[in-house]
């Protein structure tokens, strides 16, 4: 069994939530962690790379260390594209050093969304009402509206919390209503929200939660089936509240390093700084600064598609790190509130697909805006039809690059068209269905027990409803499976009776 090593730095760290913490100017809403780690064999090599890295950029560290803030957050303003030449050279000599020896996990949680969970702790998804599909909305609203009286009540707890958040749903419908076709699906969760919003307790300015951290690492860590490491954690001072939270979590062997004397660390803050930098101005260029915006569609400026082909080759570059290098399920990790993410992955994907920055200027680049606002949208409604799924297929193993073993023991490819179709035989298929999902793609998937082993299957698109409509009971309570099911085709259509 292989033994790696990996280490732990954040950008965004608030130690304590609260109005001032959200009224400074440089407050960003998300949290950003990073852990990066190898094979113990591999060390040397990653090790003896990142200082002739460093050593180039000597000029750059300060006190006696290079660190993420030797670029500056006014250098992300249109993402790279308003990068200069030596962040450009330094940034593509920084991303180079990746390559498969390298493993990647980060989250990205919210630290408004952390609070609103604990406005509506104890409140559980029924079938009058999922609880996450609100709490997403009130999060994505506080975020894009950024209302000072809610502010002030979630962060000073005014006692009126709960109040203060129906006025402002209700007037927010009253003003959608000069936009009604741009903001139907808006107004139609603010109206559940209000039906739902109610008897509520309110909570105390409480101390950031640094568990979240590692709760996806820690499902990174069983899926990757890696058991023998070490972790080691950027030391923060006296408190080592963070260290405290990873041994909390079950990282008993943790230990804190001084950043300066550990490389690992350092390469960390480097990708967490990064990836903090691109998501906030991507947050910023999208957010709404005046009364007349919101009524508006927002969209990136163009001036973030007018790329020079280095520019466009640093997308190209941190694509394949946050996609594609060592690709796991729980790579990523988020709370329910995900936008920012959704879109940087976007993002990341849609600059990828240009083979050169001439060809994104040949297609117009004044509408490249437009273009990419339709494509993030599709994701954004895509993860949120998924959010409602609360049948996931979650990895328990993986030895494969491409694939996981889910909890049935069934391998289930990333990329669910690898997935073999249901097959017929004389249009009638009857076996044993152990639990119905859907792929990150939202695409339907029965894991079926068979003599020799569990396989996992793609069903027909017309399955689709069928699968959301036992998913839906499920999410009420009501989970049908393991069962035997009759699968038909008929006159080119396909129908499913649980017996």
């Amino acid at each position: 069994m292989a033994q790696y090593r990996f280490y732990y730095d954040e950008s965004e760290h608030s130690r304590k939530i609260n109005l001032n913490t959200v009224n400074a100017e440089n407050y960003y809403d998300n949290f950003i962690a990073v852990i990066v780690g190898w094979k113990v064999e591999s060390e040397k090599s990653v090790f003896e790379k990142y200082a002739a890295f460093e050593e180039r950029y000597t000029d750059r560290k300060s006190k006696e260390e290079l660190k993420s803030q030797t670029l500056k957050q006014n250098q992300f303003e249109n993402g790279f594209a308003s990068m200069n030449k030596s962040n450009v050279c330094f940034l593509t000599d920084f991303l180079s050093l990746f390559d498969s020896d390298i493993a990647v996990y980060f989250a990205v949680i919210s630290k408004i969304e952390f609070i609103i969970s604990q406005l509506f702790d104890g409140y559980e998804n029924s079938f009058f009402c999922d609880m996450d599909a609100m709490k997403y909305s009130i999060v994505k609203a506080i975020l894009m509206y950024q209302p000072k009286e809610i502010i002030e009540g979630v962060f000073e707890n005014t006692g009126e919390l709960v109040a203060t958040l129906k006025a402002f749903f209700e007037d927010r419908i009253q003003q959608n209503k000069e936009n009604l076709p741009l903001k139907q699906c808006e107004t139609e969760a603010f109206e559940e929200i209000l039906r739902i919003l109610y008897d509520i307790q309110d909570v105390n300015t409480i101390e950031w939660d640094y568990d979240i951290a590692f709760w996806g690492f820690k499902q990174y860590l069983t899926e990757r089936a890696i058991i023998d490491f070490t972790l080691s954690i950027d030391k923060e001072g006296e408190s080592s509240n963070t260290l405290n939270a990873a041994k909390q979590v079950g990282f008993s062997a943790a230990i804190e390093v001084n950043s300066k004397h550990s490389i690992g660390v350092r390469i960390s803050d480097m990708l967490a700084g990064v990836l903090c930098k691109l998501l906030k101005a991507l947050h910023n260029s999208l957010r709404y600064n005046s009364f007349d915006e919101q009524l508006q569609k927002k969209i990136l400026s163009r001036e973030w598609f007018l790329l020079s082909q280095e520019q466009l080759e640093l997308y190209k570059k941190l694509y394949i790190i946050v996609c594609k290098l060592n690709n796991a399920w729980y790579k990523t990790f988020s709370g329910k509130y995900s936008d920012d993410l959704i879109m940087l992955i976007a993002l990341l994907n849609y600059m990828n697909h240009f083979s050169s920055a001439e060809e994104i200027r040949k297609q117009n680049v004044d509408m490249q805006g437009e273009y990419f606002n339709s494509y993030v949208c599709e994701c954004l409604t895509d993860y949120f039809a998924r959010m409602r799924n609360k049948l996931p297929l979650d990895p328990i193993s993986s030895d494969a690059k491409d694939y996981f073993f889910n909890r049935r023991g069934a391998k289930v490819f990333f990329d669910a068209r690898q997935q073999p179709l249901l097959s017929f035989k004389n249009g009638c298929c009857k076996c044993s269905v152990l639990s119905i999902g859907f792929s990150r793609d939202g695409i339907p998937l029965a894991t079926i027990a068979e003599l020799e082993r569990t396989y996992c299957y793609r069903l027909p698109d017309d399955l689709n409803e069928w699968a959301m409509f036992v998913v839906g009971l499920a999410n009420m309570g009501t989970n049908l499976f393991p069962a035997e099911v009759v699968f038909t085709e008929h006159k080119g259509k396909f129908y499913a009776d649980v017996l």
